[in-house]
C-alpha cells in the first residue's frame, strides 16, 4: 500500500501477553486471552483473511486477521470491516483513515490487535451522503 504510514506494531503486547500466560505465577488465565465476542468470532469466520501463523494458544491453523478502518471521511462506513483489496482501492478515494489489524483465532477465541496504521492521499474530502439503511427504513 502506498500511502502507509504512522504505522504501530502491537508486537511487544502480543508477546508480553503470551509470557504472562506461560509464566509458573499465572498473571493472566487462558479464559482471560480467549474471551473474543461472538460477534468477533462471527466476523473472523465469514470476513477474515487467514494470515498463515498458527494460533500462539492452541496452535490451529486457522488464524484470520480482520482489517477495521476508522475515519471522520468515512462517515457512516467507520467501523467496518475491509479487505486488503478493498483498502488499495479506498487508499485513493479517501484522505485519511485509520485501519486496526485483529488477529483471531476461531477455534480458541484468541484476539488481540496486532497493527494499526494510516492511509489515504491526504487530501481533505467530505464524508459521503448519508445513505438511508435497513434500520432507518423498518427500526
Amino acid at each position: 500500500m502506498w500511502s502507509k504510514r504512522e504505522e504501530v506494531d502491537y508486537a511487544l503486547q502480543r508477546r508480553n501477553a503470551l509470557q504472562a500466560l506461560r509464566r509458573p505465577s499465572r498473571s493472566l488465565d487462558g479464559t482471560d486471552v480467549c474471551d473474543a465476542d461472538p460477534l468477533l468470532l462471527r466476523a473472523a469466520l465469514h470476513h477474515g483473511e487467514e494470515s498463515g501463523v498458527p494460533c500462539p494458544i492452541c496452535s490451529a491453523p486457522r488464524l484470520v486477521n480482520l482489517h477495521y478502518v476508522f475515519g471522520d471521511q468515512l462517515g457512516q462506513y467507520s467501523g467496518r470491516i475491509r479487505s486488503t483489496a478493498e483498502l488499495e482501492q479506498m487508499q485513493s478515494e479517501y484522505g485519511e483513515f485509520t485501519v486496526r489489524v485483529v488477529e483471531v483465532c476461531v477455534d480458541c477465541g484468541w484476539n488481540h490487535m496486532i497493527l494499526s496504521f494510516l492511509l489515504g492521499d491526504g487530501v481533505k474530502r467530505r464524508p459521503p451522503r448519508r445513505q438511508r439503511t435497513v434500520e432507518d427504513i423498518y427500526g
